[in-house]
């Protein structure tokens, strides 16, 4: 793969990309949006404690329409995004070359392990780029074993309540700058693909895609959103490959169905280039597959969950598929108890039945970071550099040692 020439992303930095404007005239003067984040804070609902005008006032609904959310800032379009921070010949070349990659492997036309690999999170843009780094030289010595592509997650679903990732919340301070962690999610990807490396995200807003797809060569949908028909719909008009994770309560069978579902065509409603609400159709995506990633009653990486899994697959999905070819399986979440040590135990597992000769595995995902284990979240120079602030992840050092066992396991499979 080429590489591009990529300035790094200084701790604290945002892109510079001040020059992009919503082209549109704000809602509200910066007074007013002062005036609603102090009643909030205050715990006072600013549609009465304010005088702020709402456009609803103006067509006479004030007292029946949005009477829960406030409409506070245009975003910049998807197009002024993508032309401000485009993806270069090079960042492009990357992108499409490594889709095919991940097809061949998912299609068992390359017999590489497909490694999905990175933070649980990015919260630190410049510490995901020293990552990066790390990882594009480790890439290059075990290219031959393992396709390599890195975990460069922008969107965290919450259980209940918690830190929504870097798009959300780029300052992890509540303030919620979403225009700000758009530019900079995008930089972050720009300055992966400037490593050499491809990248793989989660797909959990069905808006934020417009702004970063065309920079990721592989997508999740989670366990929480596998038997959502939004992101179904989302993940058949996808151009990569589409991993479905098991439900949370284990279900391989709801990842199967949004593997069928996705690879028909939907038509619904979505947002094009310009910001605009339309109907969207989409063609279908047939390079959909599952990832097992453990449940709330714990693992589902051992060899007979994985065989289970494979026939579930085979019973609904043509002969064909990527699915029905093999899965992947996501060393964390249920399947370590989101414990970096357990996840290291599940690599080093799946290694060994990979030289063995052990079929349907066609990749893992691992959870690391420069530093092992997490943090509690907080702003930026509160933090422990290099350490995620949402699961543990497995230590660098620890990394790199297991990147080299799985690549000399696949070398050790090609001989049996």
């Amino acid at each position: 793969m080429q590489q591009q020439e990529n300035s790094p992303i200084a701790p604290g930095d945002a892109p510079a990309v001040d020059g992009i404007s919503a082209n549109q005239k704000p809602l509200n003067t910066p007074e007013e949006l002062r005036a609603i984040r102090q009643a909030m804070d205050e715990g006072k609902n600013p549609l009465v404690a304010t005088n702020v005008p709402r456009w609803e006032d103006q067509v006479g609904v004030s007292r029946i329409v949005n009477r829960r959310i406030l409409e506070l800032e245009p975003l910049p379009t998807p197009a002024q995004v993508l032309a401000e921070l485009p993806l270069d010949a090079a960042a492009q070349e990357i992108v499409a070359y490594s889709r095919d990659e991940i097809r061949a492997c998912l299609y068992g036309q390359d017999d590489r392990l497909l490694v999905i690999v990175g933070p649980c999170s990015v919260h630190d843009p410049a510490a995901a780029l020293d990552y990066a780094h790390r990882l594009a030289k480790v890439m290059k010595e075990v290219e031959g074993e393992l396709l390599i592509v890195m975990r460069v997650y922008f969107e965290k679903p919450r259980t209940t309540v918690g830190w929504k990732g870097l798009i959300n919340d780029p300052d992890i301070d509540g303030s919620h700058n979403i225009r700000k962690g758009l530019l900079l999610a995008r930089k972050t990807l720009l300055g992966v693909l400037g490593e050499g490396l491809a990248a793989a995200t989660e797909f959990l807003e069905p808006t934020s895609p417009q702004f970063i797809a065309d920079a990721v060569s592989w997508g999740a949908i989670g366990a929480r959103n596998t038997e959502s028909q939004v992101h179904r719909q989302l993940a058949s008009g996808m151009s990569m490959p589409i991993g479905f994770k098991n439900a949370t309560d284990g279900s391989v069978k709801a990842a199967v169905n949004g593997c069928y579902a996705s690879a028909q065509q939907h038509t619904f409603f979505g947002i094009d280039h310009m910001g605009r609400a339309c109907a969207v159709e989409t063609l279908g995506n047939p390079d959909c597959h599952v990832v097992l990633r453990g449940s709330i009653h714990g693992p589902n990486y051992d060899a007979a969950s994985v065989a289970k899994a494979m026939e579930d697959v085979r019973a609904m999905m043509p002969a064909d598929s990527a699915a029905a070819h093999g899965l992947i399986v996501d060393c964390s979440h249920g399947n370590s108890g989101k414990d970096e040590h357990r996840q290291a135990e599940v690599v080093r597992n799946i290694a060994h039945r990979i030289a063995e000769g052990e079929r349907g595995i066609t990749g893992i995902m691992m959870e690391s970071f420069i530093e092992g284990g997490n943090q509690p979240a907080a702003p930026l120079d509160q933090l422990v550099y290099g350490k995620s602030i949402t699961d543990k992840c497995i230590s660098w050092d620890e990394t790199e040692r297991l990147l080299r066992e799985l690549a000399e396991a696949v070398s050790t499979r090609r001989w049996r």
